[in-house]
């Protein structure tokens, strides 16, 4: 999920546009003034924009001004700084323009826009998950092969880590329906052979960051397709489709919890030098809103479930969200990007809305078998 998300007051702070601050990667040009990067060996500005250096906060949406260094980036409205603590917006970025009456926090991100892919995304899941279970098999398959490329490009375009994409997306592919139809046997035999075909696939290639390259691919290869194979096991059982919603359910819910709560409340921050949009209080409000949600969905739509467990599977899944959430914010960081990809608007890419479902999927799917059975 976006970093916004978790409702802390978005930093006015600089934006390592301006001269003196951000840096090139190898190979490319850095455009002072813009804040971007061009892609790699192609002179174009990459779809992903450039995050921020992290500074220390100081307090609720605190960062440092007036010298030009850089503060935590926040939900699109980040400024360039000319060194004297001017704000100046930067490309792709609105001005946020004066701070709230009555110190009234605001949303970080393009509400409509989210709102409007969100739902449309919801009618396509609900409408491929209750109609032919192998309808959503596909899209959970395309996710993961889009989500792939969305990676490998991050990596080439910031580190010049060259993962190859084809055996990773057929493998990824393979690995999905094999979790399916052959269980988790047959999606650790297909994780097995999606190595192999890696560590062949690039020796065809100068054998220079030979060993950097492929074990980029190897996390890719279970960061993204291992993690969504566990959703299709949930899709395998006779209430597959009621488990895999109630999956969903849980992750929206924790993650509009955090929102809602640290919007309003929240004002000590989570992770100040991962996501300094993160609070503690939004945390709490994931962990009581999914808790309740979790009951609902064990005692009505899971067979044979019971309130008590929906309370424990709620829990688990506001924590592991979480940490799905950070550990993306975290390559993200690493990388120098805000997101991981543009084809959602207000949402990022699509790696930006699996950054919580994926290390959620075998947790969840653990807690299922542990309940009721493997179904």
């Amino acid at each position: 999920m976006n970093d916004s998300t978790w409702g802390a007051p978005p930093p006015r702070t600089g934006f390592p546009g301006a001269p003196g601050q951000g840096r090139a990667t190898s190979g490319s040009a850095f455009q002072p003034g813009t804040g971007e990067v061009p892609a790699h060996g192609t002179g174009a500005v990459p779809q992903t924009r450039h995050m921020p250096t992290v500074s220390d906060p100081g307090g609720p949406g605190g960062g440092q001004g007036g010298s030009g260094q850089g503060g935590s980036h926040g939900s699109g409205s980040a400024g360039s700084r000319d060194g004297n603590g001017g704000g100046r917006p930067g490309p792709g970025d609105s001005d946020p323009g004066p701070a709230p009456l009555g110190g009234k926090k605001r949303a970080g991100r393009n509400l409509r826009a989210a709102i409007g892919v969100g739902v449309g995304l919801g009618a396509v899941i609900l409408a491929s998950l209750f109609f032919y279970k192998p309808v959503f098999l596909g899209v959970v398959v395309v996710a993961v092969v889009v989500g792939l490329w969305e990676l490998t490009s991050r990596l080439s375009e910031r580190k010049e880590i060259q993962a190859p994409l084809v055996p990773l997306g057929v493998g990824g592919a393979a690995m999905v329906i094999a979790g399916y139809l052959r269980g988790p046997e047959g999606a650790w035999v297909v994780m097995a052979l999606t190595t192999l075909a890696v560590l062949a696939w690039r020796m065809t290639e100068s054998p220079e960051e030979y060993l950097r390259d492929v074990t980029a691919a190897v996390f890719a290869t279970f960061y993204v397709p291992f993690l969504a194979t566990f959703v299709a096991l949930m899709l395998a059982a006779d209430d597959g489709p009621w488990r895999v919603l109630t999956f969903l359910l849980l992750t929206v819910v924790s993650d509009t919890g955090a929102y809602a709560v640290g919007w309003r409340f929240g004002t000590h921050k989570l992770a100040p030098n991962i996501s300094p949009g993160k609070t503690r209080e939004g945390l709490g409000g994931a962990i009581g809103f999914c808790m309740a949600a979790g009951a609902l969905c064990m005692q009505f739509l899971v067979d044979g479930g019971s309130w008590w467990q929906g309370l424990l599977l709620g829990c688990a899944v506001a924590v592991t969200a979480t940490l799905g959430d950070l550990g993306e914010s975290m390559m993200k960081r690493d990388l120098g990007i805000k997101d991981m990809g543009t084809l959602l608007p207000g949402h990022g890419g699509i790696m930006d809305r699996l950054d919580s479902l994926l290390p959620t999927a075998p947790v969840v799917w653990l807690l299922f078998v542990a309940f009721v059975g493997g179904g």
